[in-house]
């Protein structure tokens, strides 16, 4: 249905073993992004070539589409052997709509034509304001009432080019749908280029939290105010405290938030340089674990300098990240020990998991005493995985034993969150729920243990959906104030 509907999305299928593919198309991974002609240049191309065509959007990874003619020649040289170009203009740069089956529901991963800039509904009055949205997968969103206008996927606001868009955008959805913002919402994060532009607009501003932003996206898609519990995961977020986020558990509502449970925070070996580096974070955590590093082979630097960053903690801060753990267990698998896009090692991963046969690993739930939150301790899980390796387990079973472990470890420290606030709403959220197994494997833990479980369908659990969460939090705290 998705496929052959009007709004016409990338959806992703399932990749047959006998697809006759190309090696470059979707390495690594089980499924495939595949829609059908929706212009008629589609329809010309696919007659006269007469069978299906490999295709990819015209623009670098998280830039803007190239838009004009000469744009195309100077950005895309390298790229294409050919261009066909056109005398039509585009006006609007827009990406293509990615959907994903998953948990008995299409749900939006990138959320763009077809779907935007359609209203959502909010569960609260806003004054006219603007959200900025994330730096990775920005979306902008305005708002004004009970509408919220979730603009198409921008990108990477780290470009230049991406940043333009940012302001062609606003400008065309200001004068569109007649809303001039009074009030802007950003990032807590200072360093942000999001934050950078909503410091440039002088108007009052609302920074927001970034995992209470997801939290609150899931509840304005759900048209709630909370509080829920909300089970905030992806790779990386400033928290309250200054130090890395990612894997959150918080009693929150539009207002404010309580953090009450995370994953155990582990060193970041290098800062920034582990997102593109997993096999940093595995020996990061076998560091933790009390284990040997010499099994991470085939690394791009001292494999001893990294553990030393490590053991001492210098220029390796503390992160409670989801995404992090994703990312070493995918390098202790020998799935991804580099990464070139983000995400990929956590979704070559997921592609790994075909078998989720016996019981999930050890990942214990306890209080601690240091920070009086409750904490997943994710070095049992480590060494029960070092320990199958070694005994010659299969790696789809070890991938699938570790998403399963995932999923009962959030439902338990559900359990115990709700024994200490009787509340019975779980929101999923963050880019790390656009995983099938955990996504899945969450919701039936849950709901097994008597929670109603909030999902994200038309509004990404990504990054893309931050700037909605930001306007709803920024909506609650402006009625609250008048």
């Amino acid at each position: 249905r998705q496929l052959v509907g009007a709004r016409a999305p990338i959806v992703l299928v399932p990749l047959r073993g006998d697809a006759p593919l190309a090696a470059g198309v979707a390495p690594g991974l089980a499924e495939v992004g595949a829609f059908l002609p929706y212009t008629p240049l589609h329809h010309r191309l696919l007659d006269a070539f007469g069978g299906p065509l490999v295709m990819t959007s015209g623009n670098r990874s998280e830039e803007p589409i190239a838009a004009r003619n000469g744009e195309a020649r100077e950005r895309l040289a390298g790229l294409a052997d050919r261009r066909l170009v056109h005398d039509r203009r585009i006006e609007a740069r827009v990406e293509d709509s990615v959907v994903r089956w998953m948990a008995g529901a299409p749900r939006v991963l990138r959320r763009a034509r077809g779907f935007a800039p359609d209203a959502i509904e909010l569960p609260v009055e806003a004054p006219p304001l603007l959200a900025v949205g994330a730096d990775l997968k920005n979306a902008l969103c305005l708002a004004a009432g009970r509408s919220a206008i979730l603009a198409p996927h921008t990108g990477d606001l780290a470009h230049p080019e991406t940043r333009a868009l940012f302001a062609e955008t606003r400008a065309a959805l200001e004068r569109t749908f007649r809303i001039r913002p009074q009030v802007v919402a950003h990032d807590l994060h200072p360093g942000h280029h999001g934050s950078a532009l909503a410091r440039a607009m002088r108007l009052p501003r609302i920074a927001v939290q970034h995992h209470h932003a997801h939290v609150a996206a899931c509840l304005a898609e759900h048209g709630r105010c909370g509080p829920v519990i909300g089970v905030a995961w992806d790779g990386t977020g400033l928290g309250t405290d200054g130090t890395i986020w990612g894997g959150e558990f918080l009693v929150a509502d539009l207002v404010g938030f309580e953090r009450v449970a995370r994953l155990r925070p582990v060193p970041l070996p290098g800062g920034d340089a582990a997102v593109r580096a997993p096999w940093r974070m595995a020996v990061a955590h076998l560091v933790e674990s009390g284990l040997a590093t010499d099994r991470i082979r085939d690394v791009d630097a001292s494999r001893e300098a990294v553990e030393t960053l490590a053991r001492r903690g210098w220029n390796a801060p503390p992160t409670s990240s989801a995404g992090r753990l994703f990312d070493a267990v995918a390098a202790l698998l020998g799935v991804r020990g580099r990464a070139s896009y983000e995400g990929q090692a956590a979704s070559e991963l997921e592609a790994l998991a075909t078998s989720r046969e016996g019981p999930g690993y050890p990942l214990p739930v306890a209080e601690s005493e240091a920070s009086a939150l409750l904490e997943l301790d994710a070095r049992p899980l480590v060494r029960a995985i070092v320990e199958d390796l070694d005994a010659g387990v299969a790696r789809s079973v070890v991938a699938g034993r570790f998403h399963a472990a995932l999923a009962d470890a959030i439902a338990r420290a559900c359990e115990r969150i709700r024994d200490a606030t009787s509340l019975d709403a779980v929101a999923l959220t963050g880019g790390c729920f656009q995983n099938r197994w955990l996504l899945e494997g969450a919701i039936a833990a849950l709901g097994a243990a008597g929670f109603e479980v909030l999902a994200h369908r038309e509004v990404p659990a990504g990054d893309g959906g931050i700037a909605l969460g930001q306007a709803a939090v920024a909506a609650a705290r402006s009625g609250r104030e008048a």
